[in-house]
Parts: C-alpha cells; sequence; structure tokens
C-alpha cells in the first residue's frame, strides 16, 4: 500500500513517476474527484470535466487514466491537450466546469502531478475536498457506477486564451519593446508565442523577441524551469544584456508564475511587480482591496494606499489568497514567490498576465526610460529574500526568537503565519516549512546594513539549535 500523504498534499497532487504516481492511482483519484465534488448529473453536477497536462512525457498516459475513472462514473471530459496552468484555470472559468491540470509545475523531471479546481478555477485543496478525495482513493471507496458511460471530446482553447490574455491587458498601442523570453523548455514556450507574437493568429505586437529555451522537453535538457533558483535565471541575464533589451521574463514549467529581469540583467523583486500591477489595477478598479502576503515588502501596502486601495494581509499560500481575494471582492493579489492573482481571471493566477502588465507598463512610457528607472520609486527597503534553515525543534526555536526579540522595545508580533517581529524600521518573519524540518525566515529593512545584520542573527540563531 503506497503512502499518500507523499502524494496528495496539501494544494495539489504530486510524485515520482511512477513509483509515487502512476495510472492506477491517477485513474482512482479521477474516480474520487467526481464523487466528492458531485460532479454527475445524476448529483446535480455540470456532468463535465476539463483537463489539461504540461509537457511532461508521462502526461498523456496519466491523463487518459484519470479521464477513464471520470467516464467509468458517468461523467464526460473536455480534453485540452497541451496547455500551461492558466491556460487549464481559463478553460475552467470560461466553460464553467471542474479542471484537471497534469503538471508538477517547477519539479525536476521524473515529477509529475495534478492540480483540481471546481469550476470557475475555484482551488481544490486539503479543507476543500482534496483530503476527502485522498481518504476515499486509500479506502477503494468510489462506489462502481453502472449508468452510461462519459464521452470525451477535444477542444483546442490556445486561441481563445491568447484573445482573453489581451482583452485584460491592452499592449497594442505600447512603444516598440525589445524583450527576451525564457520558456525553460516549460509551457511558457507553448503560450508566449500564442500570446506575445502572433503565432495563435492574433495580430503582432509592438514587441522584438528573443526566444529561449522554447521546445517543450520535460527533461529540461538546459535548465531547471524553477526562476525562483537564481542559478536558472543566469541564462536569460547574460542574453538580456548582449542583446540589449528592455527586459527579460522567465517562466516556469507549467508557466502559472513569471520573474522578471531589467535591462541591466538585474532581477526584479516579485513584490516591486505586485506594487506596480497593484497601481495599474487600481487605476481600473479605485478604491478595491488588493491582498498581499505576509512575506512581501512594505513598499507593497504603501503603494496601494498611496493609490487610493485598501491592502489585505494574508497568509503566505494560494488558498489563503484566493479564499480572501473573494471575501473582499480585491482586483488582485499578490505573493512574493511570483504568483499573481487577478478578479478578473477568476481569481487565479497567472504569470502571462503579469508579464503583459510589466510590458504595458514600460511600453506606455517616453522612449528610452528603462524598467530599472521606471521600478526605482517601488524599490524602498532592502530583503533578504527567503532563506531555508534546517531545523527540527522548529516549535522550540521559534518560541526562543520569540521570546528574546519581544523584549526589544517598540516591537509587535503577530502569529497570523508563524512568527512576524516587526519595529519602525525592519521586520521579520520565520515559519516553518508545512512539509520538511525547515524553518523559512525573510527579513527586510529600510537599511541595508541593519537587514544584513539582522539577517545574520537570525541564522546563527536558527543554526545553532
Amino acid at each position: 500500500m503506497r503512502n499518500l500523504d507523499l502524494v496528495i498534499k496539501a494544494y495539489d497532487v504530486r510524485g515520482i513517476y511512477p513509483d509515487q504516481l502512476d495510472s492506477d492511482l491517477c485513474y482512482a483519484i479521477g474516480g474520487a474527484f467526481v464523487s466528492v465534488l458531485k460532479l454527475a448529473t445524476r448529483d446535480g453536477g455540470p456532468g463535465a470535466v476539463v483537463i489539461g497536462h504540461d509537457m511532461r512525457p508521462s502526461g498523456p498516459e496519466l491523463v487518459a487514466a484519470f479521464a477513464n475513472g471520470v467516464m467509468d462514473q458517468g461523467v464526460d471530459v473536455v480534453l485540452i491537450g497541451l496547455a500551461s496552468t492558466d491556460g487549464l484555470y481559463f478553460a475552467s472559468g470560461k466553460l464553467d466546469l471542474p479542471g484537471a491540470m497534469f503538471t508538477a509545475s517547477h519539479n525536476p523531471a521524473q515529477y509529475n502531478g495534478i492540480k483540481l479546481c471546481r469550476p470557475g478555477a475555484a482551488p481544490v485543496g486539503q479543507d476543500s475536498g482534496l483530503r476527502t478525495i485522498k481518504e476515499m482513493v486509500e479506502q477503494e471507496g468510489v462506489v462502481a457506477y453502472s449508468g452510461p458511460r462519459g464521452v470525451s471530446r477535444s477542444q483546442d482553447m490556445l486561441t481563445d486564451y491568447a484573445n482573453y490574455m489581451r482583452e485584460l491587458v491592452d499592449v497594442s498601442g505600447i512603444r516598440r519593446l525589445k524583450i527576451v523570453v525564457d520558456a525553460g523548455n516549460g509551457m511558457g514556450g507553448y503560450t508566449a508565442p500564442a500570446v506575445l507574437e502572433a503565432d495563435a493568429g492574433l495580430a503582432a505586437l509592438p514587441l522584438d523577441v528573443t526566444r529561449m529555451f522554447y521546445e517543450l522537453d520535460g527533461t529540461f535538457p538546459n535548465h531547471e524551469a524553477n526562476p525562483i533558483d537564481p542559478e536558472t535565471l543566469v541564462d536569460l541575464q547574460a542574453k538580456v544584456k548582449e542583446q540589449g533589451a528592455d527586459l527579460g521574463l522567465a517562466f516556469d514549467g507549467d508557466a502559472d508564475r513569471c520573474f522578471v529581469v531589467d535591462e541591466r540583467g538585474e532581477l526584479v523583486s516579485p513584490s516591486t511587480i505586485t506594487a506596480i500591477i497593484a497601481q495599474r489595477e487600481l487605476e481600473k478598479s479605485p478604491g478595491a482591496s488588493v491582498i498581499h502576503n505576509l512575506i512581501t515588502s512594505r513598499a507593497v501596502p504603501e503603494v496601494i494606499l498611496e493609490n487610493g486601495g485598501i491592502p489585505v494581509r494574508t497568509r503566505v499560500g494560494h488558498s489563503f489568497i484566493k479564499a480572501t481575494m473573494a471575501e473582499t471582492n480585491a482586483v488582485f493579489g499578490g505573493e512574493h514567490s511570483g504568483h499573481f492573482y487577478f478578479r478578473d481571471f477568476w481569481r487565479a493566477d497567472s504569470g502571462m498576465l503579469a508579464a503583459l502588465h510589466v510590458i504595458a507598463a514600460l511600453g506606455q512610457t517616453p522612449k528610452g526610460t528603462t524598467l530599472s528607472s521606471m521600478l526605482a520609486p517601488f524599490i524602498r527597503y532592502s530583503m533578504s529574500g527567503e532563506i531555508n534553515t534546517e531545523v527540527q525543534d522548529q516549535a522550540g526555536v521559534t518560541a526562543q526568537i520569540k521570546k528574546e526579540y519581544s523584549q526589544l522595545s517598540d516591537v509587535t508580533f503577530d502569529e497570523m503565519d508563524g512568527l512576524t517581529i516587526s519595529a519602525g524600521d525592519w521586520w521579520f518573519n520565520v515559519r516553518p516549512s508545512n512539509t520538511e524540518p525547515l524553518l523559512r525566515l525573510n527579513v527586510e529593512a529600510k537599511d541595508p546594513t541593519k537587514m544584513e545584520s539582522l539577517r545574520d542573527e537570525l541564522l546563527e540563531k536558527m543554526r545553532n539549535r
């Protein structure tokens, strides 16, 4: 009996193929998905599931097994074939159907996985069906169905997806820009030509695009498709400088995240991207709420307030962002991990929409304006970035840090997600990993020297326990 705790996680299904995730398990998950979410028309459900997959070689086999599990419960499937994760979310929203995206995102080649959603791209996580799906699979509790079997049909959604992206962010009137796009052999190599160029039959945009690693290859022969790792950005940074480009874009494996490099080849903090997109979305929706998680820069809520919006702070994680967006009707949400969420995109995250916002913002500036100069007003603090440290006694170390720093004058603390301690010109957050014996540290200060000393002081405390 396999240990499903290693495969069915807090937000998705993910494991090594075929040792942890194979056709039999995908078939069972498909049947359980129907049962738990009551998707069959006999239960009042929509009677169909939309399914997409990324470029990993195991994708078609696992999709076929999952689809059979769904159809054997009397539910139809709509196969959209190759897709980015935000492409699957688009299909779920546009068709108003529950969805399953087969991807392991930025994980290495031997992995695959499934991201599940309800109609309208609403997430399925541990507390919204995934735990029950796991229990049903473990107990072989999917009830056999003897009625008519569901049927399968194929539908190409790429052109509709590209059109919708361009409707949400108009870049047709911008000045001509030179950009470099590193798809990392992931699904950005499928979606970027359709949206940023004319490969889906749309009108060409005023962009000169240099393509890097667009060939779809789930073995990732050039570098991992994980742009949060600085080592994976080296090729893009060099190419931007070599080409004299205005900016560079790096997508992760399933293209739901996008990272930006400026004209100097320097990485732009996702907090800075959150701030500028917040400003732009508030121009369209004055007075709206904007979500930011608790490890984004203080500059983000400052910019939201300066532009007449309402900043709303949340825990780290897409389920918290999406739930809070629904509660507040927020127009936009950003995470420091490079996930960006849009109300007009069914509150789902999209790396492509974030990329289009950056392109549009720069393209609307006078000729000669650089990305770094445009973004300078949004960069107000020095940040450490997230640093992971192996700590066995996570609770004990966190308690000790709280005891020591809470004794300082003029500090506040909260435990929304781990421990956050703030003072006038600095703050830090320490929070445990949900799956590994790690503590994650983020530090920010007005003064770079203060940030570095506080970072080093905290790391020493964590590493010596």
